[in-house]
């Protein structure tokens, strides 16, 4: 195994670094929730919860937004599942999410504030402020 240098070593910490920052919760007004239970990790959840963090990555507008984790949402049959929570918008779960409709959340729902109908599970109708 090759010997690190301090340079990567420092590479290293700072891609952690962003890692960390993604999943922080304070002073964040947008939150993404990936449904990682045994049902959503099988159905690809974990390829899922990186395709958001390359895709809010691409953008630095979106520094505001926080990817998290959570255990079974109930719609095993749908998988991969993810909550979005916005701002002045009612949270949407989406269902059957794969890496170009991560692209499409990321492009309409995020920045744009406008559901992705299609892919929509469970939307409530009460908003909150």
């Amino acid at each position: 195994m090759a010997k690190m240098t301090l340079e990567d070593l420092r590479k290293m910490r700072d891609e952690k670094r962003k890692i960390l920052d993604r999943r922080d919760v304070s002073d964040k007004n947008f939150v993404v929730i990936v449904g990682m239970g045994t049902c959503g990790i099988a159905a690809g959840a974990k390829k899922i919860f990186n395709a958001f963090f390359d895709e809010i990555g691409k953008h630095k507008e979106l520094g505001h937004v926080t990817v998290k984790q959570t255990g079974c949402m109930g719609f095993c049959n749908v998988e991969p599942t993810v909550d979005i929570k916005v701002a002045g918008m009612a949270d949407t779960i989406y269902g059957k999410v794969d890496v170009e409709v991560v692209k499409r959340i990321v492009s309409d729902h995020i920045i744009q504030k406008k559901v992705v109908s299609d892919h929509v599970i469970d939307k409530p109708s009460i908003v909150k402020g």
